[in-house]
This record gives C-alpha cells, structure tokens and sequence, in this order.
C-alpha cells in the first residue's frame, strides 16, 4: 500500500510540471481605406476598384 501511494505521488510530482496549450487564434480586422478624394472607402467596395 504504501509503494502504491509513493509511485502515485511520484507520478503526481512529475507530470505536475507539464502545461499543455491549445492552437492560438488570431483575428485582424478589416482596414478602412479612404478614396482619393479622401472619403470613405468600404474594403469590399476598395477591392472591386469603385472607390
């Protein structure tokens, strides 16, 4: 009972110190373009040529 309790407590002792991480997300958002007469340009309207 006792060699039990002192593996468990060894086995506690070294896993203790792993850290697992998940994958990492990361969002940008959208830029806000302005036109050239200088007014706003939505980046959906800025990627078609409209602006």
């Amino acid at each position: 009972m006792l060699v039990r309790l002192l593996l468990v407590l060894t086995t506690l002792t070294l896993v203790s110190g792993c850290v697992l991480r998940g994958p990492e997300v990361r969002v940008k958002a959208p830029q806000v373009e302005v036109g050239a007469q200088g007014g706003h340009c939505p980046p959906g309207q800025a990627k078609k040529g409209n602006c």
